[in-house]
Order: C-alpha cells, then sequence, then structure tokens
C-alpha cells in the first residue's frame, strides 16, 4: 500500500506505471534494512560486486555500460514553451514534442523489471531551504546512490503532506541506447525525464537536475540562488568561522578546495577548514540581511582518478566506508579498487572498469578518467558541525575561479556588487592536454553554471544583477587563478593547502579588516599582505602573481564580446554587463 494519500503523487506515479508497465512498484522507505535487501538482491544479480568487508566496510563495486561513463551535454535538453526561455546555451525542444519522443522510448521500458518509488529531500527535511523530490527508476544503482546522495525517507511524504509542490523524475534503463538517450528538464511542470543512462550523472535526478537545472529556475522566480559552488567555513585560533561559497569549472581544483587542509603554518596556530559542501550551494537572504547557504546534497558524488593522501586526504578518508564506487579497477588480490593516481602500485590481478583482465604495465587506463565515488558527506573527517543545520551558514564572500596562463592574477576583488557579477559572467579555463581538443582554447563557463543553468542564461545574469537589491549586507565578490605559469610553462602558486593563504586575504577584505590597492580590474592585495611564510616564494614572485597583464586582458576583451554575442538573438544580456565591459576596457587604456 502506499505510504502517502497526496492525489498529485498517486495520479503521477499511476500514469508512469501505465506508461513503463512494471512488474511490481516498491516504495522506497531509505531504512537500512530495506536498502540492505537490495544491496544483496544487486549483488546476486551482478549489479553490483560485493567489495572485502573487512577493508572497505558497507563497499560496493559498479559497472556502466562501455557506451554510458559520463553526462551527455549534447543529449539534455532544457523544454521550455519558447526557445527564447532556454537560451542561446541551452539544447531546446517544445515541450509537446518531447514529451512525445519521450513516451515512446518509455512505452514498456519497464516490463520484466521493479519501478522504485524513491521519496527524497534537497536540504534538510523541514528546513526553510527544502525542496522535495520523488524520482521513478528501475535501478537498484539509483536507489542506493539516492539514498546516500540525498535525504531518501518516508517523511519526504509526511512533510509534503497534500501538497503539489515536489519535483518529479523518471528514469528508465531501457536499452542503454546511446542514440536514444535523453535527460530532459521541463521546468514548468516540475519534470525530469532520464531514459537509456545508467550512469550516476545522467541518472541520480537530485543531483545536477533538480539541485540546479530545475533549483535555478525555481530560484529566479522565488528570489534565491541555486549555485554549481562549494561552501567552507574557516576557524580561526579564536574560534570565529568565517564562511565563503566558491564556484569553479571542473579540473579547478574545487573538490581539493572543499576539503583543504592548511598549511603547517596555520595549523600550529589552531586554523581549521570545516567543508559544508563540495558542489551545490543554495541561497538565500536571511533575516539579518546577510546570504545563507546550504548543501542541498547529503553525500560526495567524486571523481576517483587522482584522488589520493597527498591531493585529497579527506576525500579519499570519505570513502573508506559505505561507499559506492563506479567504473574503477577491481583488485582481486584482495578484492578492493584502485585508480590512476591512488598510489604508485596497481595491482597485478586486477580487472579494468570493464571488466576485462588488466595489465598495468599494457599502457591503458584500469579505472575510466571519470570514474566515481558516492560516499556519505558525514564520513569527510572536516565535514561542518554546521552541515545539518537547516538555517544554513552566513556567506561573507563569493569566489569564482578559472584556469588561466597568463590573464588573472592570483586574486582581486570586484569593485561591487554588479562589477562582481560581470567577474562571474567572464569566468573561463583555458583547455589543457587532458581536455579534448586544442591546449590553450579560452572556454567561458560563466559562474561555472553554463552546463547547468535552467533557463536562459541573460535572464540567468539579470536574476544576479536584481538580488543585489535584495541583499542588504551582501557578501564582497572574489576572483582567483590558482594556475598561472611562468614563463617555462611551470605554475608559479604551489596550490592545494596553501590556496588558504589566499582565503586568509579574501575574508579580511570581507570583513574590512586590511586594504587593497585599486588597479583596472579590481583590488587587488599588497604582495606583502599574502602570507607567505614558510614558501619557497620571494616578494617579487608575488609581485609577478600579482600583476595585471595589461596586452592579455585587452585581447580578452574581445573574447568576452564574442562570448556576450551568442545573448543578441533574444536580447537578455543586461545593459549592465556591457557596461562593465565598456568601463573594464576604458580602465585598460
Amino acid at each position: 500500500m502506499a505510504p502517502t494519500k497526496n492525489r498529485y503523487v498517486l495520479d503521477w506515479i499511476d500514469e508512469q506505471v501505465k506508461l513503463t508497465q512494471p512488474d511490481k512498484v516498491v516504495w522506497i522507505t531509505g531504512e537500512e534494512d530495506q536498502l540492505d535487501a537490495l544491496r544483496k538482491e544487486a549483488f546476486s544479480t551482478g549489479e553490483l560486486f560485493e567489495l572485502n568487508q573487512d577493508l572497505l566496510p558497507g563497499c560496493s563495486l559498479h559497472r556502466t555500460a562501455i557506451n554510458d561513463v559520463a553526462r551527455v551535454e549534447d543529449r539534455t535538453f532544457i523544454c521550455t514553451p519558447t526557445r527564447e526561455e532556454a537560451g542561446p546555451t541551452n539544447n531546446w525542444m517544445e515541450p509537446s514534442e518531447m514529451y512525445a519522443k519521450l513516451n515512446a522510448l518509455y512505452d514498456g521500458a519497464m516490463k520484466g523489471r521493479t519501478m522504485y518509488v524513491i521519496p527524497y529531500s534537497m536540504g534538510v527535511i523541514g528546513s526553510p531551504f527544502a525542496k522535495y523530490g520523488i524520482e521513478l527508476t528501475d535501478s537498484i544503482y539509483v536507489v542506493l546512490n539516492m539514498a546516500i546522495m540525498t535525504r531518501v525517507s518516508s517523511k519526504v511524504l509526511d512533510a509534503l503532506g497534500d501538497s503539489p509542490d515536489y519535483i518529479k523524475g523518471l528514469h528508465a534503463k531501457a536499452d542503454i541506447d546511446e542514440n536514444n538517450r535523453y535527460i530532459v528538464h521541463f521546468p514548468q511542470d516540475n519534470t525530469i525525464c532520464s531514459v537509456n543512462s545508467g550512469y550516476g550523472g545522467n541518472v541520480l535526478l537530485g543531483k545536477k537536475c533538480f539541485a540546479l537545472r530545475i533549483a535555478s529556475y525555481l530560484g529566479r522566480n522565488e528570489g534565491w540562488f541555486a549555485e554549481h559552488m562549494l561552501i567552507l567555513g574557516i576557524e580561526n585560533p579564536q574560534g570565529e568561522v568565517r564562511y565563503l561559497a566558491a564556484a569553479f569549472p571542473s579540473a579547478c581544483g574545487k573538490t581539493n578546495l572543499a576539503m583543504l587542509i592548511p598549511p603547517e603554518v596555520y595549523r600550529e596556530k589552531g586554523y581549521k577548514v570545516w567543508c559544508v559542501g563540495d558542489d551545490i550551494a543554495w541561497l538565500r537572504v536571511g533575516e539579518d540581511g546577510r546570504l545563507w547557504a546550504v548543501n542541498p546534497e547529503n553525500g560526495f558524488f567524486g571523481v576517483a582518478p587522482g584522488t589520493n593522501e597527498k591531493s585529497n586526504p579527506n576525500a579519499l578518508a570519505s570513502t573508506r566506508a559505505n561507499t559506492i564506487f563506479t567504473n574503477v579497477v577491481h583488485n582481486l588480490d584482495d578484492n578492493t579498487v584502485w585508480w590512476e593516481g591512488l598510489d604508485d602500485n596497481p595491482p597485478t590481478n586486477a580487472l579494468d572498469w570493464k571488466g576485462n583482465k588488466w595489465d598495468p604495465s599494457s599502457g591503458v587506463k584500469g579505472a575510466h578518467p571519470n570514474s566515481r565515488f558516492t560516499a556519505p558527506a558525514e564520513q569527510c573527517p572536516v565535514i561542518s558541525s554546521e552541515f545539518n543545520n537547516p538555517q544554513g551558514v552566513p556567506i561573507s564572500a563569493l569566489v569564482f575561479g578559472g584556469r588561466r596562463a597568463k590573464t588573472a592574477p592570483l586574486v582581486y576583488q570586484s569593485f561591487d556588487w554588479n562589477h562582481g557579477v560581470f567577474v562571474g559572467s567572464i569566468m573561463a579555463s583555458e583547455t589543457t592536454a587532458a581536455a579534448a581538443g586544442a591546449v590553450g582554447v579560452v572556454r567561458r563557463d560563466p559562474m561555472a553554471m553554463l552546463p547547468f543553468c535552467g533557463y536562459n542564461m541573460g535572464d540567468y545574469f539579470a536574476h544576479w544583477i536584481n538580488m543585489g537589491d535584495k541583499i542588504e549586507n551582501k557578501p564582497k565578490i572574489f576572483n582567483v587563478n590558482w594556475f598561472r605559469l611562468d614563463d617555462n610553462g611551470k605554475f608559479i602558486w604551489p596550490g592545494f593547502g596553501d590556496n588558504m593563504r589566499v582565503l586568509e586575504w579574501i575574508l579580511k577584505r570581507s570583513f574590512d579588516e586590511i586594504d587593497a590597492e585599486e588597479t583596472a580590474i579590481g583590488y587587488m592585495p599588497k604582495p606583502e599582505d599574502i602570507n607567505i611564510e614558510g614558501l619557497d616564494i620571494s616578494l617579487d614572485t608575488m609581485k609577478e602573481l600579482l600583476s595585471v597583464d595589461v596586452e592579455s586582458w585587452k585581447e580578452d576583451i574581445e573574447n568576452i564580446r564574442e562570448f556576450y554575442s551568442k545573448f543578441d538573438e533574444f536580447d537578455t544580456l543586461p545593459q549592465e554587463l556591457r557596461d562593465q565591459l565598456d568601463a573594464l576596457e576604458k580602465r585598460l587604456g
């Protein structure tokens, strides 16, 4: 019997059952007994492999289909009544046309399978930030991942009551046919549809689909932000914690920053860093006029390769129990897992991510470059005591960043809120050898939201500008670049834990405790105001890191204009941003 009497929920589920025709329907309660029974069932069918329970208690391994290993941006759609509402940076199709296409794919797709009904909350159930969703899926892997990544519970149904205010999600593995794979959002209908994929990024519908694409649309309508941002707190020796939220495109060290370990000179003085979230922030204006943030997720869906004791010991420690590993190497000698960059001892008796016998000397990678771990956030050694605070944490600084060889200095502060929105809108990274295509190509990724904004990005920028009028005590806005190169192509700044030195300056600026120098691009630290104690870096090197390369910026202006021109078709780019660009060009002379 259904654990709710909510007609909006029951009628919608009935429709999807008629469409997909599962053999049976199981409601997920979130209770451990039920999840354990599902694990055992997945072990028996080979959907999951149980790992060494002495070394990795509660952990399991999953392999996706070889054609299904990452998010598929070209198959991801925003379906709004008009193309203008979706904007020039999203794939669009008219809703009725897309529903017809999807319904043909869903028709009978769960025959011979079980439909699982997952009630889940993004954010603490009952919190003023919380939003509720129900995902229907035919995958035990999805159920178990959602139970880590979100708050899955029958209490969600109690909190929802008889309200229609929930996000509907339908996922069917169908045939895992890459030519008919779709990840589709209908913002006006509060609906997400995913078909023909089994990979987490496409099927854990609470993650980017709900927490960013649908939530960004809701945030615009309701007056809050859903952002692709980590949240961290820095505790000073006096025990005061100050919080910031930061957005970075992929491959810019976001997870490492979220779980940063302070350098020894800071640890000795009693500084600590606390992780509130590694990927997504929902931000609202509090009664005190400040911006308050929660991490709506309950777990980490992290990239495994490159995660190790040196790069991110806290992320690694989070995975030592109750974790699902996807597409990594299976070490048959001790029934554990391995991936490139974990250590220098690849297992010699092992299966690769495809399940084939693997020889580490072959030169072929054993783990997929996008292989993943899904781990409970509360297992992170530096998880914040405020992680489950329903009111969130107060944000004193917003930080944007990218990967630029020459253009952006180590850190600068925007002149004001609108200039800060401009700084976020021009965020970019240069492609590295690791990315497909040419090296050094500038890729714009405003606020790190380009793939995740659920509506027209020009309107998204306008929402940011409008919110400036609603936030009485605004956080200050900064830009960082850990990736500046010297003339020999070597990184000048050490990065990793030493980024704490820059965050310290950012927070001092946020509380008006330190001066800065005005430049053409924003306020910059005096070179002596970044603490380099214990670093093999001279004051002259700091001057280089904090210099404004005027020629690079002038070149960049043309590239920004080109990016902004994408919005000409619908004329949605706020005039404020064009004015900011003109003003920057003038200041650069």
